[in-house]
């Protein structure tokens, strides 16, 4: 398998095609287990990780600390700002006060002086956007992040922040990381073609649904563990019927055409022009292993189309 590399946007950075998520490390992978994935990451080639401040409650930036400390130059490496972190009535958010005490905290458990991109990881209504856009621009300023990002932000959101910054003269978004996956596609309406447009890094989470395009949740009623069984946000986030069909097609589709569920899910998520790289996940390395045979893959455009063809596209901005 052979790993191809791609620019991140217009910060000049090359990262892998593909990004691994960190969010089961310190939770349902434990040290062992998230060193084995993070070997098995670098074997394949994979210089781009991805986590969160929030993420096992501050566990995985420990354990990722420890695993990046004699490769910190050859990794670049996310974190956000935004969810609760402590017991305090202003441990979340995106305050400059919370972010500034925020950023010493993750790049204390993780070992290093800088972070390349800093995601503000929801939108928050509560501060004055201009507070937090000065707060990462000051932090840009300090060397403590490279670049600033937005997650989970909609498109009028990011123009909005870009706007701003721009006309302040301040370090602007330079990546954003949107939910995108075969039965979620809202991002192709707007998110999308407006990352084209600003020439924005793209990385991408959720590429299997949680773990419902697999199929496992359809084909085994007898699953005891995994996303769906451990957290209800994601029933309710893939709960509508129609759904659960284009799943049903899509793993027909997978098994008469020979392919890795998993696989082609994650190709498919990476293969909108948009995208820079789809985020993976595993509690374990042969999880792992399914994601990474998407670097065997070749996706076509007529088998894109195809797979297209198995959900429903979202209507264009301008429907009428």
């Amino acid at each position: 398998m052979t790993m191809d590399y791609k620019l991140l946007g217009s910060t000049g950075v090359k990262v892998s095609r593909l990004c691994m998520g960190t969010m089961t490390f310190g939770k349902e992978a434990d040290k062992a287990a998230s060193a084995s994935i993070f070997r098995c990451c670098r074997d394949a080639g994979i210089n781009f990780f991805d986590y969160a401040n929030n993420y096992a409650d501050g566990e995985a930036e420990r354990i990722l600390g420890e695993l990046i400390h004699d490769c910190r130059g050859e990794v670049v490496i996310t974190t956000k700002v935004f969810n609760r972190v402590g017991a305090d009535i202003n441990a979340r958010g995106t305050s400059r006060r919370h972010i500034m005490a925020s950023v010493e905290e993750s790049l204390r458990r993780l070992k290093t002086d800088y972070i390349d991109i800093y995601f503000l990881h929801h939108f928050d209504q509560d501060p004055d956007m201009e507070d937090s856009l000065r707060a990462l621009d000051d932090l840009v300023k300090q060397g403590k992040i490279l670049y600033p990002a937005a997650s989970n932000y909609a498109a009028w959101q990011i123009m909005k922040a870009r706007a701003i910054s721009k006309r302040e003269g301040w370090s602007p978004f330079r990546c954003i990381e949107p939910m995108y996956n075969l039965v979620k596609r809202q991002a192709e309406v707007e998110i999308l073609p407006m990352a084209a447009s600003e020439n924005l890094g793209v990385i991408t989470y959720s590429p299997l649904a949680g773990g419902l395009l697999t199929g496992k949740y359809i084909a085994d009623r007898t699953v005891s563990t995994g996303r769906f069984i451990d957290n209800q946000e994601y029933p309710k986030r893939y709960g509508d019927a129609s759904i659960h069909e284009t799943v049903r097609k899509f793993t027909q589709f997978t098994k008469e055409h020979d392919y890795s569920a998993a696989a082609l899910a994650v190709v498919w998520a990476g293969y909108h022009p948009a995208v820079t790289a789809p985020i993976i996940g595993a509690r374990n390395t042969d999880q792992l292993e399914d994601s990474l045979k998407s670097l065997e893959m070749v996706m076509t455009a007529e088998l894109y189309k195809q797979i297209c063809e198995l959900s429903i596209a979202p209507p264009s901005a301008t429907d009428r």
